[in-house]
């Protein structure tokens, strides 16, 4: 599903789980995440609940990842956007988007880790902090 037209906004063309391949990830990562490694993201996929991707023409600029507990908690996995396309909105209204989906989809929560220097971002996106707890494994 296609959320926002370009033709009418001049942004990127934003959409609720389009087909997106391994190479179309893979550049978005690669250009985005300084040691990125080639994956198969068909299995990460296959577990989301759902994912938000964001085209300008042919290319992925932006992606988030959305997994759900089966029940009332969802979380955010993976949001990038292109390097290109940073500090211009579009992450947020990825992120946005996601949240109104999960929504729809029967989540009540949703949440989020992220690094001290994203805390304004996902402030923008909405979130409030919140302690939790991280084993690494």
């Amino acid at each position: 599903m296609v959320i926002s037209d370009p033709s009418q906004d001049g942004d990127a063309v934003v959409a609720v789980r389009p087909m997106l391949t391994d190479d179309d990830l893979n550049e978005l990562f690669s250009a985005s995440w300084p040691g990125h490694r080639l994956t198969s993201f068909a299995p990460l996929l296959a577990r989301s609940l759902i994912w938000i991707a964001a085209r300008r023409g042919s290319r992925l600029v932006g992606f988030v990842n959305v997994v759900g507990d089966g029940g009332a908690h969802a979380f955010i996995l993976d949001t990038t956007v292109h390097p290109d396309e940073r500090r211009q909105g579009l992450g947020v209204r990825l992120v946005r988007t996601a949240a109104e989906e999960a929504r729809t989809r029967g989540a009540q929560w949703l949440h989020v880790d992220y690094e001290p220097h994203l805390e304004s971002f996902y402030a923008q996106c909405g979130f409030r902090p919140t302690a939790a707890g991280l084993m690494r494994l």
